[in-house]
């Protein structure tokens, strides 16, 4: 793993527009954004047809055509990595719900009992819709889900990247999982 000093160094040359620099980043980080990657597809159905691999390169082109700030330090670039997979496999969830001939989302079983509270398996896309949603309400909150659930983060990590206490973040993700839990059941009894 490399030193959060190294990639927070990094990092700041990024900014400053250093194209070498954000090449350095993703070859120093190349191995955590594999794990990261690993982490959100095993949250998705068995047989995806995508693999870590190729999720690390689709979130990589990302960063690379991205005006977007990569953050400040590790735990924020990791979170900034984290987010542009979330958006790739939800993208991807919906390309593949247009491309089945019923053109309706396809439903992609979750791993959700951590989030919820519950064995449920909700669709990759009411999953994001509930948290575009709480994001709304609570932006903080939010991002703590992302960070969480999607960045693989603990509480401690989720507060630095925030700039919050660590109790704020363990009310935040309380309050988060509690809502979205009772949002995806709506979904389901809707749906369902």
């Amino acid at each position: 793993m490399p030193s959060p000093g190294s990639v927070t160094q990094l990092l700041a040359r990024v900014r400053s527009g250093d194209d070498e620099a954000r090449d350095e980043l993703l070859r120093l980080t190349y191995d955590d954004l594999r794990r990261l990657a690993r982490a959100q597809l095993r949250r998705e159905r068995a047989g995806h047809t995508l693999q870590p691999t190729a999720l690390v390169h689709e979130a990589c082109i990302h960063l690379l055509g991205s005006e977007e700030e990569p953050g400040e330090n590790r735990a924020q670039f990791l979170a900034f990595v984290a987010e542009a997979m979330r958006h790739i496999l939800i993208s991807h969830a919906r390309s593949r719900g247009r491309a089945k001939r019923g053109g309706g989302p396809e439903r992609i079983p979750l791993e959700v009992e951590e989030l919820v509270g519950v064995d449920a398996n909700p669709d990759l896309i009411a999953l994001d819709e509930a948290l575009h949603r709480l994001s709304e309400l609570n932006p903080r909150k939010g991002r703590v889900v992302e960070l969480r659930f999607f960045g693989g983060m603990t509480i401690e990590q989720v507060a630095r990247v925030l700039k919050v206490s660590d109790r704020t973040v363990k009310r935040d993700w309380e309050v988060a999982r509690i809502w979205l839990k009772h949002e995806l059941s709506e979904e389901e009894r809707r749906v369902g």
